[in-house]
């Protein structure tokens, strides 16, 4: 069935606390998403941000961020007061999150909920605690002890609870035993109204796309809690990194410096861990985008301490031996493998094995020196189109700085006149993904709201001025949610009928 839906990251949308939320604005947005005649909402991995800001570098696999959780929800429940809200700065631009600001105020409106909810008490609170205790414990103690020394990395404390004695960890856990409760505090208000914002969209046959980065950061309870399954030397300092490979985009490659997996012993366990933060992944999401799938097939090993990715060399993954596994655990699960970038033949064997639909950016395809198999007539049924992603320009952005030359292959291919503006061509672009033979569709918001790059949301290899962008809270509305439906009709997406 054809299908298409919208990238959008929580963070993005428009919220009076500084950041987008699990607020009546998200349900807003679902809303529209409906009224547009959309199947999916795609967002991008909803753990605690850590370095860089990046969602991709959490402090936690399983965790979500607290950042998220809805004000007024708990304003509702009598934990805090609207007075006491507006009495925090949580930035001043409408348009940007300024995550300084929301990391020095949103913790404390937050630990002030906590004070008072007597959450301790709450059966339905324990019952949370008992449930996701495989995680959760580690990650309140991670946190409470990374604050205890002023925010640095695990490998940087004493060594008695960097190694996690035992004797260590009882004491640690005793003496920040009210801490401890304020972050399981923070898991739990972030679930329940996680949960019935999903619930919400499903009923409204919305389904949540979301994203899993292949690794973990190098500084989260994940690495802290189980060292043994990265490669890690005695001293818990990493062997190698995870990157890439210096190309066309980068002279000295990108070195990202996630810890690799020792892909042996999570065989001997039969991927025990994975299979539990995958079947969690299932319990937050409908389906599951997995970032840098080639990394399943090989990845990238830079040795630890080197500047540069320059110096790296390919190692092999687990191949399908972990996807036969999950499905032999947990059942046929939707999975699209973000498969960009320079694919091996391995890798499109990998991907053709598992029948998981790869992905296909149009931004990618109008080099005019080559055939690119980004190229709408080339696609599958089996794939998922996007016009760019979140590590893109916009495509208004994209468009305005096109090589001449590529430009008028664009031009050609796609019967755009030169008299068109980058904001009246990017409709053309939709279309193009919307026509294409792709079961499934997803256009990012900025695309639709004609945007240029000032709504970039990632530029890769950069730290500073990412994830950043916010909707404004008068860009949802009916003439938009119509031009979209229509599309969606002409096109034979999936339209839920209205009323």
């Amino acid at each position: 069935m054809r299908r298409s839906g919208v990238l959008l990251p929580i963070s993005s949308l428009p919220s009076q606390y500084g950041i987008g939320s699990f607020s009546k604005e998200a349900y807003r947005f679902v809303d529209f998403l409906y009224e547009s005649g959309q199947t999916y909402w795609q967002i991008l991995p909803l753990g605690p941000t850590g370095y860089g800001d990046s969602p991709y570098q959490s402090f936690s696999t399983f965790a979500g961020n607290p950042y998220y959780i809805d004000l007024d929800t708990l304003v509702n429940k009598g934990y805090i007061t609207a007075e006491e809200c507006q009495e925090y700065n949580f930035g001043t631009d409408k348009f940007a999150v300024d995550y300084e600001k929301i990391y020095l105020s949103r913790f404390q409106i937050l630990y002030k909920a906590f004070e008072r909810s007597n959450i301790q008490e709450n059966p339905e609170f324990q019952e949370f605690i008992q449930k996701n205790q495989y995680w959760l414990d580690d990650y309140a103690l991670y946190m409470s002890v990374k604050n205890f020394f002023d925010g640095k990395s695990f490998t940087e404390w004493d060594a008695d609870i960097k190694e996690r004695k035992p004797e260590a960890m009882k004491a640690y856990k005793e003496k920040f035993a009210g801490k401890i409760a304020f972050y399981q505090f923070q898991q739990f208000e972030f679930s329940k109204q996680w949960t019935k914002l999903k619930d919400y969209a499903n009923k409204k046959n919305i389904e949540i796309i979301g994203d899993i980065p292949i690794y973990v950061a190098f500084d989260s309870a994940d690495t802290w809690a189980n060292p043994e399954l990265f490669q890690f030397d005695d001293t818990i300092t990493p062997i190698a990194v995870a990157g890439c490979p210096p190309d066309a985009f980068s002279a000295t490659g990108q070195l990202w410096g996630n810890p690799l997996y020792k892909w042996e012993y999570h065989k001997k366990t039969n991927y025990a861990w994975w299979m539990k933060r995958i079947a969690y992944c299932y319990e937050l999401y409908d389906i599951v985008r997995i970032d840098h799938f080639r990394g399943f097939d090989e990845y990238y090993a830079i040795p630890y301490g080197n500047p540069t990715a320059e110096h790296g060399k390919w190692e092999t993954g687990p191949g399908y031996d972990i996807f036969d596994t999950m499905q032999k655990e947990l059942g046929e699960k939707r999975v699209i493998a973000e498969d960009l970038g320079f694919l091996t033949p391995s890798v499109i064997e990998l991907v053709k094995k598992t029948g998981y639909p790869g992905m296909k950016i149009l931004q990618f395809a109008f080099d005019s020196r080559e055939e690119s198999d980004y190229l709408p007539h080339n696609y599958v049924r089996n794939s998922i189109v996007y016009t760019g992603t979140h590590d893109n320009q916009t495509t208004v952005g994209w468009y305005e700085m096109l090589d001449k030359h590529d430009k008028t292959f664009a031009e050609k291919y796609l019967d755009i006149s030169e008299e068109k503006t980058a904001k009246e061509a990017v409709w053309t672009f939709i279309r193009a993904a919307l026509s294409s033979v792709s079961d499934t569709a997803i256009i990012p918001m900025q695309d639709y709201l004609e945007l240029g790059d000032e709504a970039r949301m990632n530029t890769p290899s950069t730290v500073g001025s990412n994830w950043k962008w916010r909707m404004n809270s008068t860009d949802l509305n009916s003439d938009l949610a119509e031009k979209i439906k229509k599309l969606t009709q002409m096109y034979g997406r999936r339209y839920t009928k209205q009323g």
